[in-house]
């Protein structure tokens, strides 16, 4: 099987997790830069085989698309344009980063560690990932 990987994107940083081969554990991967997102998109896809890709989509609570669409809109399309034949889910994601922040207090990491935000935008990527494979079980 291959893996899946999953993106929470941010105008700064993008944090990505992925999960074993056999889609099981979804797993922190990394946090890049948003302006280098597709470099690293390009070397991770020669490098390891990924089925799908799930990228959270920032919803309110009525619903509707928050403002982080009008930057997150644009990489969808254009990952769509660079990669057609790969499968794309928007996700919601709302409350990840409160999510992350909570799960790292829960691990026991020190208040400086919580501090760095690409800890948390990776840390929320393993959690839209996450419960996307427990949704996924009850499909």
């Amino acid at each position: 099987m291959a893996r899946i990987l999953a993106i929470d994107f941010g105008k700064k940083r993008v944090g990505l997790a992925v999960t074993d081969p056999l889609q099981l554990i979804a797993s922190k991967l990394t946090t890049v830069p948003s302006h280098q997102i597709f470099d690293f998109l390009k070397d991770y896809f020669q490098k390891e085989q990924v089925e799908k890709v799930i990228i959270g989509y920032p919803l309110q609570m009525n619903n509707e698309a928050s403002e982080a669409v009008l930057y997150i809109n644009p990489f969808l399309k254009r990952f769509q344009k660079l990669y057609p034949d790969m499968p794309l889910e928007q996700v919601d994601e709302r409350f990840t980063s409160r999510m992350a922040f909570q799960t790292m207090i829960d691990a026991g990491l020190k208040k400086k560690d919580r501090q760095n935000k690409a800890t948390i935008d990776a840390v929320s990527a393993t959690i839209i990932l996450q419960s996307y494979l427990e949704q996924k079980k009850f499909r």
